[in-house]
């Protein structure tokens, strides 16, 4: 029986590869290493897919602890033939001391690590193993693959603390038969040590496995299925193809392992959700998941997930009718299929690793991706007009123009960078970025006037383009956020008419002044009344008996948009401080851009705000078209749903319900 031992490999005389040097030409990445880790190895696996299969690429990521059934073997098979300095080999003290943590990334469905283990044998085209384990900066050769540089691979060393991997693979050999191999690697940095009495330069890599001959081998077949059970590491079942590579003591970036595995499952759905879209009656191209000691944490759905769902309906728009063709006029040349979508709905929440790619509560963003569909970045467009406006894109290369974007991008694969190339390379590339801007300028380019007095959002003329926006109004002008529930923002009372019900509209956005000479309470108050007045007595308010008070509506803060299910729907709090019972009802409108008018009569065929109901404060929606409310502080809200490409205005009309 092979016992797997350490070879350090020493300087030839004709010179090799310092690890530092190996180390450091991913370069300074904006990316953070986990994230960068997700993107690397999942294009790695999908590269690797099994051509002889149908069946999803399974990616899955494990966070574990090596426990202490198996810590002892660790420690004795691990350390064998390892350097004695620890500065030169970090493993030694990480094996020794304390728990050891381990972040496996695995996949099936692939082919594994095959072709000849020693890189002056792969003179074919099957040469995996030695493309991964031994050689750097190997070219591509995946046609349409997501790689390129083959410098990917050192974020796995990069993330480790000791800089160590474990690499089982399994995969078929040239006469079809299934080969299991484990073999363990470690890139630190290089040094003087002693051997055999002698002073010699070590250039800081290391490999564990089979040394009992000239170049050191990994343990194939049985021995490997025998010394990776003894690991605890994850077997292979019955037909299984694939690899696991196993980092010893990843950085997680200062969190916790569930918040780190939370984050990892956050940050596949936001680069690999292309891969998780099925065609109608088909199964997505991968399959993705991640564990913590044991527990799953689910990657996020992207189609119920925002601000994902909008990038998931751009890329369907892009698929469809609506989908449009992007090209360069000089030199001719068809660049790829653009596809965007637009909606109004809540802020986001920012999160971790939307955050990563600056996207926090607004998106304005296309997301660009090669043909292997993998996404490449989020290229931030033109901000909307509000922080409830929203656009999503998404840019596709053609086939044909695959070599010349892949050819743009830095070796994390995460921007398109034309400067790199040559005319009329860079030409392809700066035309794409000028046809997405002119794209995006059409969808915003909006104008328009609201009428006087109400809150409004310019809009301009509609077109094919538009069709689709959710609800309220869309364009470009002074941004004005949108308050949140319990802003005590002001909001101007309308002057009522003689014998006519009047009051304060409020459309998507804009902003009130508070009323003359009044207070900001007062300012709030709509003075909308109707029906009978009532005689009623409050001496603790007002401390006068018998004084007629009209019942009134007190909007508390300006309208907002919040999603409701599937719809986002425009929401205006209010209370009724009058402490009687009264009829509350909506009156709805669309402003009329321009001409300072409303519209509540719609042309025939056209959309009108609806409500949809009454909100109380436990969340209940009475559905209908008037409600009786207690009069106190209890805060209502009336729930709008907005017609589509139009600026909704909304008014709550009350009147004093008689008792006997």
């Amino acid at each position: 029986m092979i016992e797997p031992r350490w070879f350090s490999q020493p300087y030839p005389p004709e010179g090799a590869s310092a690890a530092e040097g190996i180390r450091n030409q991913l370069g300074r990445p904006e990316l953070d290493l986990l994230t960068i880790l997700v993107r690397e190895s999942a294009q790695n696996s999908w590269d690797a897919r099994s051509t002889t299969s149908t069946d999803p690429v399974d990616y899955r990521i494990d966070v574990s602890t090596v426990g202490p059934a198996h810590i002892s073997t660790w420690r004795e098979l691990l350390l064998a033939g390892a350097p004695a300095n620890a500065d030169e080999f970090p493993l030694r003290d990480t094996i020794r001391h304390g728990p050891v943590r381990l972040l496996s990334v695995t996949d099936r469905g692939t082919r594994g690590l095959g072709g000849p283990t020693r890189a002056n044998d792969a003179v074919g085209t099957e040469r995996d193993f030695v493309s991964f384990i031994r050689n750097i900066g190997e070219p591509r050769d995946t046609a349409l693959g997501g790689g390129t540089y083959g410098f990917g691979k050192g974020i796995f060393y990069l993330l480790s603390k000791p800089g160590t991997i474990l690499v089982h693979t399994r995969c078929r050999t040239p006469h079809g038969e299934l080969e299991t191999r484990l073999i363990g690697c470690t890139l630190w940095k290089s040094h003087v040590a002693v051997q055999g009495g002698v002073s010699r330069r070590f250039t800081g890599r290391h490999w564990w496995g089979d040394a009992s001959g000239d170049v050191i081998e990994p343990l194939v077949g049985t021995q490997a299925d025998n010394v990776a059970r003894r690991l605890g590491l994850r077997p292979f079942a019955g037909e299984e193809t694939g690899t696991t590579v196993v980092v010893i003591d990843p950085s997680l970036d200062g969190l916790e392992p569930s918040e780190a595995a939370d984050y990892l499952a956050e940050t596949i759905a936001w680069h690999l959700w292309p891969k998780m879209m099925a065609a109608e009656g088909g199964t997505p191209a991968m399959r993705f998941s991640v564990t913590c000691d044991g527990v799953d944490h689910p990657v996020p759905d992207p189609r119920e997930t925002a601000p994902l769902d909008m990038f998931v309906s751009a890329y369907e728009t892009l698929n469809g009718p609506e989908g449009r063709g992007l090209e360069c006029l000089r030199p001719k040349r068809y660049l790829g299929r653009f596809g965007v979508v637009k909606r109004i709905r809540p802020p986001l929440e920012p999160s971790r690793a939307g955050r990563m790619l600056n996207i926090e509560t607004l998106v304005h963003h296309v997301c660009l991706m090669r043909p292997a569909e993998l996404v490449v970045t989020y290229r931030p467009g033109p901000k909307p007009s509000s922080e409830n406006h929203a656009y999503a894109g998404v840019f596709r290369a053609d086939e044909s123009m695959d070599e010349v974007y892949a050819k743009a991008e830095p070796p994390t694969h995460d921007a398109w960078n034309p400067q790199s190339l040559e005319r009329p390379e860079s030409t392809f590339v700066h035309t794409t970025f000028r046809r997405i801007d002119e794209a995006l300028d059409q969808l915003l380019s909006l104008g328009g006037v609201a009428r006087s007095g109400a809150r409004s959002v310019a809009l301009g003329a509609a077109s094919t383009l538009f069709s689709g926006l959710v609800g309220g109004s869309w364009g470009i002008g002074g941004a004005t956020a949108y308050t949140k529930p319990g802003s005590t923002a002001t909001r101007a009372g309308v002057q009522e008419g003689p014998g006519k019900r009047t009051g304060a509209t409020a459309s998507a956005r804009g902003r009130h002044s508070t009323a003359a000479g009044g207070d900001e309470e007062s300012a709030r108050d709509t003075g909308i009344t109707g029906g009978a007045d009532i005689d009623f007595t409050d001496a603790a308010e007002t401390g006068v008996l018998g004084r007629r008070r009209r019942p009134r509506v007190q909007y508390v803060g300006d309208p907002y948009y919040a999603d409701r299910g599937e719809l986002t729907v425009l929401i205006q709090e209010f209370r009724l401080p009058v402490p009687i019972a009264q009829r509350v009802r909506a009156d709805l409108a669309v402003a009329l851009p321009g001409v300072g008018g409303r519209e509540t009569d719609p042309p025939i065929g056209a959309q009108m705000p609806t409500l949809m109901g009454w909100e109380d404060g436990d969340g209940r929606l009475h559905a209908s078209a008037t409600c009786v409310i207690d009069g106190g502080e209890a805060v209502w809200r009336a729930v709008v749903q907005p017609a589509p490409d139009t600026m909704t205005e909304i008014g709550i009309a009350v009147e004093a319900v008689s008792t006997p």
